[in-house]
This record gives structure tokens, C-alpha cells and sequence, in this order.
């Protein structure tokens, strides 16, 4: 009996947890230089949605992020961009920018000095967040610029914000020009369960303090409704509508979708049963409803659809549709270190029905990884929610985290990057 032979147990399934193309994206890095009201509602992910990976017709763009191994807290990004063919004259456009970040987990504090081929050639951006009283400080000043007599007022600006789990107020000041207007801009975002509402005013219309105030066409308000975290590894749900300058109404939708589905590759282990996917969903449409400023060229109306579909955590497949055009793009991206992505655009004009291509290409070794695959007692989570396996853990790296704390969104687990936000910045 003792010889006998002791039947090994198979390896429980897998079901593999891809890390997504772009996050955090990279224009949260610099949203402390932004107002709130134009981040939330869902903008900065439809933004992402309906501009990352595609490229405009007939033309190319490389963007390359780089940091130094012996030191995390600075890196540089470089862009250049332009036509295939390069025939077009004043087409081609190139900026780098360097940057220093006090909190390699936190990009809220920092100093970048970006040079560019357009207008202003060398610019200086800096931020810093005190995350313990919500308050944070921002300034934006050109030093070198092709025309220095005549500088546009949107790069000379300081700015002071707050923001809180549910308040986030904040206004900006012109000091460096002849006509400082107090404020350049001002907003107050507040957010009350899944509800957010916001009101915004830049005064661009009326001669005088108070007829800007009282101006209409100064204001613009948004109201929402969300569902879900900002978590990548959990769905959310959000619509948004808006009336900008009581001129032109804005309804926005915004989806984002957290599957598994069944998988059978060659090139994994046979415990592999399963993947998860990501998928997101936008729309918006924009209507003007005060044609007295509005020139007669200009559409009433402007409507355009986005998806996104992640297969894997090589290939995601892009297609968005407007009034004009429609454009379809695949990326491929390699996780080496850095990361490689390319990908390929291709845009048919409604009118003509020609069609178009347009190319980019990443390296990226700022942004790494966060998680590659589940735990191999993770939850196959199906629409009849059958279980594949009795335990109900993810293993990121060496990070575990539970189905149970992903429902019940607590994030503590995971990786600083992945969490969602506690306060509206």
C-alpha cells in the first residue's frame, strides 16, 4: 500500500488577464493643467476613444516615451507627425517634451519643458498637489516663441485648483498680459452619488466685467450620470449632456466593458480556458440651437460613433463612423521592454468613397505592465456565471486580488495606477 501510486492532480484553469494598450492614458499626466469640467462627464475617455490609434488620411505619426534606468522621477516624449508622401509643405510638425515628476506613482506634481516646431518653440508647464488638503497650483509660460510681441493669451496662464471625493472648484488668471481678466476661466464640478453636474465660465464675449458676467454665451453647464469606477478592470457606464455657451448642446455616451470569453491557443498551457477582453462603446452628438453667430457653411449637427475591441494584449481592432468619414484601424503592440506598437488606419471618405491610410508607431518604456494574467483559481465569469473553479482570486504579479473586492470596488490591492481616483481633480 505504501508503494502505491499517489494520482496527481491537474492544474486548476486560467483565464488570462491582458494589461490594456494605453493606461493610464497619457493626457492624464497633464490634467492638473486642465479644468475639471472639460475632463469629467466622460470627455477624457471619449477623447481617448475617438482619437488614440487613428491617424488622419494619408498621413504618419511616431511617438517615442523614454526614461532613464537610473532615475524614474524624469522621461521624455517625442512626437513628429506629417504626410506619407511628405509633398505637403508646413505639414510636418515635431515636439519633445522633458519632464520631472516628484512622485513616480503620482503624476500630479511636476515640471516639463517641451520645445516644438509650431508656436510657442519652448514652453515651461509646471503642477504641484498637495493631496492631503486637495489644493493644488499650475502655471504655463512661454520662453521662446516665433512671434514674442504678439503671444496668445492660453500659454501665459496660473491657476489655482481644489478638489475633494465630491467638490472640485478652480480658476485661472492671465497676469502676464495688458488685459488680465479676473478670471480666465472658472469652474465648479460637484459630484452627489452617481450624479455629477458642473458650470464653467470663459469670458470671451461682452466689452465690460459685468456684461461678461451676465452674458450667457460666456457659460457653458453639464450634467451626468455614471456607473462603475474608473478601474480598468471593472465596467462603467456614463452619459453625459451639456449646453456649451448657450449655443450648442452636446449628449455624450461612454461604455466600457470587462469580458471573458472562452480560449483555446496553442501557444499557452492547457490550463488556459479563458481571456478577458475590453471593450468600449462611445457616441456623441452636438447641435447647435443659436444660429445668430454660427456661419452658414457650418452643419446644424455633428454625430460620430466609436468602438473599441481588445482581443488579446497584442491586437486591438478600432472603428469609428461620422457624418464625413468613417475610419477603421488595427494596432499590434509588443510588450517588450520598451514596448513597440503599430498600428494602420484606414479612412473612406462618404463623399468621394476614396480611401485613405495613415500609419503610426510607439515605443514606450514609461508605461509597463500591470498585470498579464489571472490567478489559476479565477472566476470564468460567463452571462449564466459559471464558475470554472471554486477559489475567486486575481494575481496581478505578485499583487493578489479577489472577485469579491473587485465587485465591491475596493482597490487597495492594486497597483497604484489602476486604482480609480478618490477625489475629482
Amino acid at each position: 500500500m505504501g508503494n502505491a501510486l499517489v494520482k496527481k492532480e491537474p492544474p486548476p484553469p486560467v483565464v488570462l488577464v491582458p494589461p490594456l494598450f494605453d493606461f493610464p492614458p497619457l493626457s492624464a499626466r497633464t490634467r492638473m493643467l486642465e479644468s475639471s469640467y472639460n475632463l469629467l462627464f466622460g470627455k477624457l475617455a471619449l477623447k481617448c476613444l475617438f482619437e488614440d490609434y487613428f491617424e488622419e488620411a494619408n498621413n504618419f505619426s511616431a511617438k517615442f516615451l523614454l526614461k532613464p534606468i537610473d532615475d524614474p522621477h524624469v522621461d521624455l516624449v517625442a512626437s513628429v507627425r506629417g504626410a506619407v508622401d511628405g509633398r505637403a509643405d508646413g505639414d510636418f510638425v515635431g515636439n519633445a517634451e522633458f519632464r520631472w515628476q516628484s512622485d513616480v506613482d503620482d503624476p500630479h506634481t511636476f515640471v516639463d519643458l517641451s520645445v516644438s516646431t509650431s508656436n510657442p518653440v519652448l514652453q515651461m508647464r509646471s503642477s504641484a498637489y498637495y493631496p492631503k488638503y486637495g489644493i493644488g497650483a499650475f502655471a504655463v509660460y512661454p520662453l521662446i516663441s516665433k512671434k514674442t510681441g504678439n503671444l496668445s493669451e492660453e500659454y501665459r496662464i496660473m491657476g489655482l485648483r481644489y478638489g475633494s471625493t465630491n467638490l472640485s472648484l478652480g480658476a485661472t488668471v492671465t497676469p502676464f498680459t495688458a488685459d488680465n481678466e479676473l478670471p480666465k476661466q472658472a469652474w465648479l464640478v460637484s459630484k452627489m452619488g452617481r450624479f455629477t453636474v458642473g458650470v464653467q465660465y470663459e469670458p470671451i464675449h461682452g466689452s465690460e466685467d459685468l456684461a461678461k458676467y451676465t452674458d450667457l454665451r460666456n457659460w457653458s453647464c453639464a450634467a451626468g450620470y455614471g456607473v462603475g469606477s474608473q478601474s480598468p478592470l471593472s465596467p462603467s457606464f456614463n452619459i453625459g449632456i451639456e449646453l456649451a455657451r448657450s449655443s450648442l448642446f452636446i449628449a455624450s455616451f461612454y461604455q466600457h466593458i470587462v469580458v471573458q470569453r472562452r480560449v483555446k491557443n496553442p501557444f499557452e498551457e492547457n490550463q488556459v480556458v479563458g481571456i478577458t477582453n475590453y471593450i468600449d462603446l462611445g457616441f456623441e452628438l452636438q447641435s447647435r440651437v443659436d444660429d445668430s453667430n454660427t456661419p452658414h457653411s457650418a452643419p446644424d449637427s455633428l454625430l460620430q460613433m466609436a468602438a473599441s475591441w481588445q482581443a488579446n494584449k497584442n491586437f486591438l481592432l478600432k472603428g469609428k463612423v461620422g457624418a464625413h468619414s468613417s475610419t477603421l484601424s488595427l494596432a499590434f503592440k509588443s510588450w517588450w521592454k520598451p514596448s513597440f506598437a503599430f498600428n494602420i488606419s484606414a479612412t473612406t471618405n462618404h463623399r468621394t468613397g476614396n480611401v485613405e491610410c495613415g500609419f503610426g508607431l510607439r515605443v514606450d518604456n514609461i508605461r509597463e505592465a500591470s498585470y498579464q494574467r489571472a490567478d489559476p483559481n479565477f472566476v470564468m465569469l460567463t452571462p449564466n456565471k459559471e464558475h470554472l473553479a471554486e477559489g475567486i482570486v486575481w494575481k496581478m504579479g505578485k499583487r493578489p486580488m479577489y472577485q469579491s473586492d473587485v465587485d465591491a470596488e475596493n482597490f487597495s490591492e492594486l497597483p497604484k495606477e489602476l486604482r480609480p481616483s478618490q477625489k475629482i481633480l
